[in-house]
This record gives structure tokens, C-alpha cells and sequence, in this order.
């Protein structure tokens, strides 16, 4: 039996998407979180993603991150299939391109919905598809001297 909802708030907002943006300057988790404030939700979920100081058993010098002039559309592309998928009442997602330090917020997503689990399920699937289609790519530079180039398709 499908389930029914007695109240609006159970369902997704009408235009739940609220930032969508890849910025030069520094991000901020009480922006995003800011912007996914809903009275209808139970559940926010919000996921933080840093510049580590290594990868693949390498020590990390610097860090850059560029991306393709239609990266926002490519993020509006995969917000808009999540919330088609989840019952989504506000999303934001923000990606940092420019030179990075370690400790730096690279890429802050959040997602309100009416319980726990559809939040944590729709940021799952925001965060790994924004990581695997939209076209920003990542520039290590290892503490030995080499560097690697990492793209997200």
C-alpha cells in the first residue's frame, strides 16, 4: 500500500532547490545549512567535504580545483534528480574551485526532507553524483615532487 500523507509538509516543496554555486572564495557550513531551513522537515543532512593533507598514501602539498564553464548546470542537472527521487523540501550545495589549503572546505551539500532517512539518502546521492558528473577537477601536489590530476567524469 503506497503511503499517505495527511499533511503538505510530508511532500516536496515546490521549488526546493535554494543555492546551487562554485565560488573562488571561502564557504560557509552555516550558509548552507542557513539555506535548507524548513519547518515542514524532520531531517537535515549536511555533509562537509575538506582538503585532506594526503591521498593514496602521499603527503599533500597544495591543492587546486578548477571546473568546466557548465559545472552549475551539471549541479542543477543532478539537484533537480534528487529531488525528483526524494520527497526534497530544500537543498544547497556549494564547491570551492581555486588554490585550497589542507583543513579547507572544499564542498558543503545539505538536504532537508520530512524524515532522517530520505535526508541522509538524498544527500548520499547528491554528493556522490555531484563527485562523479559534474565536470570539476582536482590538482594535487604531492610532498615528493609529483602531481596527480583527479576529475569527477
Amino acid at each position: 500500500m503506497a503511503p499517505h500523507f495527511d499533511h503538505p509538509g510530508e511532500h516536496a516543496a515546490s521549488d526546493p532547490i535554494r543555492l546551487l554555486q562554485i565560488r573562488e572564495t571561502a564557504l560557509s557550513i552555516d550558509e548552507v545549512f542557513q539555506a535548507v531551513g524548513d519547518d515542514a522537515s524532520g531531517g537535515t543532512t549536511l555533509f562537509v567535504g575538506t582538503v585532506r593533507n594526503h591521498d593514496g598514501g602521499a603527503d599533500v602539498d597544495s591543492l587546486g580545483y578548477s571546473c568546466h564553464p557548465t559545472a552549475e548546470a551539471e549541479m542543477r542537472r543532478v539537484a533537480e534528480r534528487v529531488v525528483a527521487k526524494f520527497p526534497v523540501r530544500a537543498l544547497a550545495a556549494v564547491h570551492r574551485v581555486g588554490d585550497l589549503a589542507v583543513g579547507d572546505l572544499a564542498v558543503v551539500v545539505a538536504v532537508s526532507c520530512p524524515h532522517r532517512g530520505e535526508a541522509f539518502e538524498a544527500a548520499r546521492m547528491l554528493i556522490d553524483d555531484l563527485k562523479h558528473e559534474v565536470p570539476i577537477w582536482k590538482h594535487q601536489t604531492f610532498s615528493d615532487g609529483t602531481e596527480e590530476w583527479v576529475g569527477a567524469c
